[in-house]
């Protein structure tokens, strides 16, 4: 991290982002949430941003909020694209490269937690590695050919959660036939979002490519939808009453990571940054540890490989 960043005792904020201008950013999991208040703080320093939502009618309401609250000038679009479908996340990559010329950072943002039983998506993937994992890892590939030229950045906006389940891939069951719970499964899937940023840089170097720079970074808890669209009876209560305490900062303090990776100059990439108070939960934005087994390399090379079979998904990199 830039050491006149680490220096303020308040840690990162959006003050330090300066004009956007001629800037765009595409945002996956826009109407609500951190990503809705990512959107809104990119757009107010002139940036253009590009949503990727899989409700149409949402991102239609929110680009209405958002003029609103900015002005009409304000450039922002709306692209449909389900992370549960690969066939609808390589549609809006189609059409995200026909319609978009440059992509300055990619902000895989989106999400679903805490799912209480068992699903499958229409690929057959267990929802919570289909949504967080397969479907952003499918998006970053067919776009990283435009992010590259662009010389942009890919961040990936991971959870505290990572460490809160197994310590591994769990690659003889990724589906979870056995053992099921929504907490496991989900820690699984935004580890394995963390690990293939790392898996990612490393394949970068080996390249010789250094024009791209992907980052990992995490919300802390903060107050959204997150848990009360997908996760269970008992979940959802437990996760209200905590909104209410100050261990749990507002939706926009919990964009503050992922704008910081998508914007900050001379940013660390090795490092998992993150609101650094107690337990990482709130507080100054900066560098938080990142526990071993994140950054395992026989681990995240094997999924980077499971990844590319499971999803028919090649990278050119």
């Amino acid at each position: 991290m830039s050491t006149n960043v680490q220096a303020q005792k308040q840690g990162w904020t959006p003050d330090r982002i300066g004009s956007l201008q001629g800037k765009t950013f595409l945002i996956t999991g826009t109407t609500s949430g951190t990503g809705f208040e990512a959107t809104r703080i990119l757009l107010s320093k002139g940036a253009k941003v590009v949503m990727l939502n899989r409700n149409a009618t949402k991102s239609a309401e929110v680009i209405q909020t958002l003029k609103e609250e900015l002005g009409n000038d304000i450039d922002v679009s709306s692209i449909v694209m389900d992370l549960a479908e690969q066939a609808s996340v390589r549609k809006a990559a189609q059409e995200v490269l026909a319609k978009v010329d440059k992509i300055d950072a990619l902000m895989c943002n989106a999400a679903i937690a805490q799912v209480p039983n068992r699903k499958l998506t229409i690929d057959g993937f267990e929802s919570q590695l289909g949504v967080n994992h397969y479907g952003h890892f499918t998006l970053q590939a067919l776009l990283y050919p435009l992010i590259e030229k662009s010389k942009g950045r890919i961040v990936v906006v991971g959870s505290e959660g990572y460490k809160m389940g197994l310590k591994t891939i769990k690659f003889d069951d990724l589906n979870w036939e056995h053992d099921y719970t929504g907490n496991d499964a989900y820690s699984q899937s935004k580890l394995a979002q963390i690990m293939t940023v790392y898996e990612l840089q490393d394949r970068l170097k080996k390249a010789g490519k250094t024009d791209v720079k992907v980052y990992a970074c995490h919300p802390g808890a903060s107050r959204t939808s997150l848990i009360k669209t997908s996760g269970g009876l008992m979940t959802r209560f437990v996760w209200q009453l905590m909104k209410l305490s100050p261990m749990v900062q507002s939706a926009e303090k919990g964009s503050y990571p992922e704008l910081m990776c998508a914007t900050e100059p001379d940013l660390d990439q090795t490092a998992f940054y993150g609101p650094t108070g107690r337990n990482y939960w709130t507080g100054p934005v900066g560098e938080c540890k990142l526990e071993p087994h994140a950054k395992d390399k026989a681990v995240s090379a094997k999924l980077w490989e499971v990844s590319e079979a499971a999803t028919g998904t090649k990278w050119n990199v």
